[in-house]
């Protein structure tokens, strides 16, 4: 992708293109190295009214072992207004550019997004790891799309999120007593690889 689409149609077709790919799929290895994690949030408060143009700001993290190593920010007006499920309209290009101005690529980012669970199987966490040249899981705190039980109890009890029989995310419990998270497949990231990515950052 040489540029973010700026319409739903050309939107589209750029998700058909990345659907229709097969990239290496991205594994985990026993001790994550760098990690990446990005978001979004708009004027005061942070959730923003959903227009287009209004301030938006774009915020990138590198972390290791535990230990935060840098953070940076871009800002700027939101290209696009809020519509369901083309975030990546009006978000994609902020984040791509918070990201590429880390002091160091991380070898994964955790994008606060969906992935898989879209309603065309392309949300902004594939997007933006295809734009990247990254693998990609996204971070909610609700599914899009998918349905499953949630998870047991325990910390690092998961349990799957099934959207038409496929296995997009999964939820995550964090912590013990804590509302769990959604970890969704990205880009060359399964969606098991994204739970499991999780746990590890956590």
């Amino acid at each position: 992708m040489t540029a973010w689409p700026a319409t739903a149609e050309a939107l589209e077709r750029e998700e058909r293109r990345l659907l229709a790919a097969r990239p290496e799929p991205w594994t985990l290895p026993a001790a994550p190295g760098t990690v990446g994690a990005c978001a979004v949030v708009y004027g005061r408060g942070g959730a923003g009214r959903g227009e287009a143009g209004e301030a938006a700001f774009a915020g990138a993290a590198l972390w290791r072992e535990g230990r935060a190593l840098s953070t940076v920010a871009a800002s700027g007006p939101a290209p696009a207004p809020f519509q369901f499920g083309r975030l990546a309209l009006r978000e994609g290009p902020l984040l791509e550019a918070a990201v590429r101005r880390l002091p160091e690529r991380p070898e994964v980012l955790l994008v606060q997004a969906g992935g898989r669970d879209h309603p065309r199987g392309c949300g902004l966490a594939v997007l933006l790891g295809a734009a990247l040249d990254l693998p990609t899981a996204g971070v909610t705190g609700e599914p899009l799309r998918a349905a499953g039980p949630p998870p047991a109890l325990p910390a690092g009890s998961l349990s799957p999120l099934l959207l038409g029989g496929e296995l997009v995310a999964c939820w995550v419990r964090t912590r013990a007593g804590v509302r769990p998270v959604v970890a969704h497949a990205g880009w060359r990231v399964a969606a098991e690889t994204a739970a499991a990515l999780v746990l590890a950052c956590v």
